[in-house]
């Protein structure tokens, strides 16, 4: 069976991996994507800051989207696209 790719996954996932993240004074961390503007977090600890950061990626594209903000192309992908119609056959 072939492995199938959404593209909001993989976008997620490639904007993930430009994450940058910094240990703050009080032992905290706050991470942040660039090219994502806006999609800053804080957490006690690092896990709990990716997954957060991970969580607010999320609703950041989605509220943009909905909202047509335009959002950064993250290596080639494009949201900002109209997206194209497949027809769908009858099962």
């Amino acid at each position: 069976m072939p492995l199938v790719k959404y593209i909001l996954s993989e976008y997620v996932e490639k904007a993930m991996a430009q994450a940058v993240y910094d240990k703050l004074e009080d032992g905290t961390f706050a991470g942040r994507i660039p090219s994502c503007k806006g999609v800053v977090t804080f957490g006690a600890t690092l896990h709990e800051c990716e997954d957060e950061l991970h969580s607010t990626l999320e609703d950041w594209i989605l509220v943009g989207l909905k909202l047509g903000h335009l959002l950064p192309i993250i290596e080639g992908i494009d949201l900002n696209r109209e997206p194209s119609r497949e027809p769908v056959e009858a099962v």
